[in-house]
């Protein structure tokens, strides 16, 4: 198909302007500054190889995680995009410890929205060459525009998320994201530096084939989780499933979205919460599970009624095909009532 039959990623968010309850341009804007974002991100990624901006930085984040030099570059990079562009009052950061108050001019406070950001979801991978991500959230901030942003700001329910989307650094990089009006794909060409509508209206299928969780902690599971890996296993009806993990939820989820399957990241006997972020991964990535049709739980609760204590808390994840996703939390009740 030739670009002057595709709608550009700058067109598409223009058009849907009026779909957002508090139509201002603010949000669009807000999305477009992301797009910007993530193109100068795309350039550094994929000049990995080449340049001296693998390996790790010899410093940790805030849940004691070494930082990649990507990390710190891709962070560096949103912060910049987002603050510049006078369109939030405030964003918070896996890769940092306190979220951070957008003032930089006497206007900054008046913005009505906050972002929390993964700047580089996957970034372990990034020197062998694997596919990375970027996944973002927005919300509209509950303290009064023109007064300086407070946590409570961040600390809100995944529902009431009014935009969230990732984008994946792949053989192609593509853009998803929605507004609460369904989730398309943009993919970026990058002869001329444009995003292209590629996949719209995105939907997961019902069911699917696919598991992904890393078996190697099978061990330290919740028994609910080891009796569902079985099931998945057992030659009956469509069974067994194929299990594909890459260890980039980016890459995990947008694999799972286009062909089907199910994401867990459970808890473990020594992560008794999980190991990925409500704020930063699980409730936006929830957001888009939902819109295309799937479903996302930490294997009891649906993610996006979770109320928030802490930026960096942390949750187990079941997320994907609606049935699988279902399939999955009746074995974990099972297990509960076993014991």
């Amino acid at each position: 198909m030739s670009h002057q039959a595709l709608q550009t990623l700058g067109e598409f968010i223009i058009e849907k302007q009026d779909d957002f309850k508090y139509s201002t341009g603010e949000l669009s804007r807000l999305i477009s500054s992301i797009r910007i974002a993530t193109k100068v991100v795309n350039r550094e990624v994929n000049k990995a190889g080449i340049a001296d901006i693998i390996g790790k930085v010899g410093t940790e984040n805030i849940q004691g995680e070494e930082q990649q030099k990507l990390d710190v570059m891709a962070n560096d990079i949103f912060i910049a995009a987002l603050s510049q562009r006078e369109v939030v009052c405030g964003i918070a950061s896996e890769e940092s410890d306190d979220f951070i108050e957008i003032k930089c001019t006497e206007n900054a406070h008046l913005s009505k929205y906050v972002v929390l950001i993964d700047p580089l979801d996957g970034s372990s991978n990034i020197d062998v060459n694997v596919s990375v991500g970027t996944i973002f959230s927005i919300y509209r901030r509950v303290t009064s525009p023109g007064s300086p942003v407070e946590l409570r700001d961040f600390l809100q329910k995944g529902v009431n998320q009014v935009a969230a989307g990732y984008v994946v650094y792949g053989s192609s990089t593509m853009i998803v994201y929605t507004t609460g009006n369904g989730v398309n794909g943009f993919t970026l060409d990058p002869s001329i530096g444009t995003y292209y509508l590629s996949h719209k209206n995105i939907k997961f299928p019902t069911s699917g084939k696919i598991y992904s969780i890393n078996e190697g902690n099978y061990v330290k599971f919740p028994q609910g989780v080891k009796d569902y890996i079985k099931y998945c296993q057992e030659e009956e009806g469509d069974r067994p499933y194929t299990s594909r993990y890459i260890g980039s939820l980016v890459s995990d989820f947008h694999r799972n979205m286009l062909k089907g399957g199910i994401y867990i990241y459970p808890s473990t006997s020594q992560s008794p919460n999980g190991k990925l972020r409500l704020l930063y991964e699980c409730n936006p990535m929830a957001f888009l599970a939902e819109q295309a049709g799937g479903k996302c739980s930490d294997g009891f609760r649906r993610i996006m009624e979770i109320e928030p204590t802490e930026l960096h808390q942390r949750v187990p994840f079941f997320c994907g095909s609606a049935a699988m996703v279902t399939k999955a939390e009746e074995f974990m009740a099972k297990a509960v009532v076993k014991n």
